[in-house]
């Protein structure tokens, strides 16, 4: 098995370099890849930071990596979660935190915004210490 980097996902879901992206296609096509959480962490900040995709957008592209039978995503139910809880107005980063902390009482955070913005979408309670 073998690991790639977020440069690899992000050339294979953005296609801005042709050279890149095809070799990034026959990465992805020889199979046998494993995706690390921070991994997804970091092609979610780069494909909205830096190249402006919505939510939505980026969403589907991780969605369709993950869906591939050649690819391990590690923590996949945490990476799940974070893609659902983004979708509906949860930061990527803060949803996947949530979403690792699932064993726990509660997710307990100072930022008023994630607090807001998980009341009735986490199935772990997000509260201000």
């Amino acid at each position: 098995m073998r690991a790639i980097d977020t440069n690899v996902v992000v050339r294979l879901l953005t296609a801005d370099d042709a050279a890149q992206a095809q070799a990034a296609r026959a990465v992805v096509e020889a199979g046998d890849l494993f995706i690390g959480s921070t991994v997804v962490l970091e092609t979610e900040w780069v494909l909205r930071a830096g190249y402006g995709f919505v939510p939505a957008e980026i969403a589907k592209g991780l969605r369709g990596l993950f869906g591939l039978p050649a690819v391990t995503l590690e923590e996949p139910s945490a990476v799940g979660l974070a893609l659902d809880w983004m979708a509906a107005g949860m930061d990527f980063a803060d949803a996947l935190h949530v979403a690792r902390s699932e064993h726990c009482s509660a997710f307990l955070s100072f930022d008023r915004n994630l607090v807001k913005r998980a009341r009735g979408i986490t199935s772990v309670p997000v509260a201000y210490p």
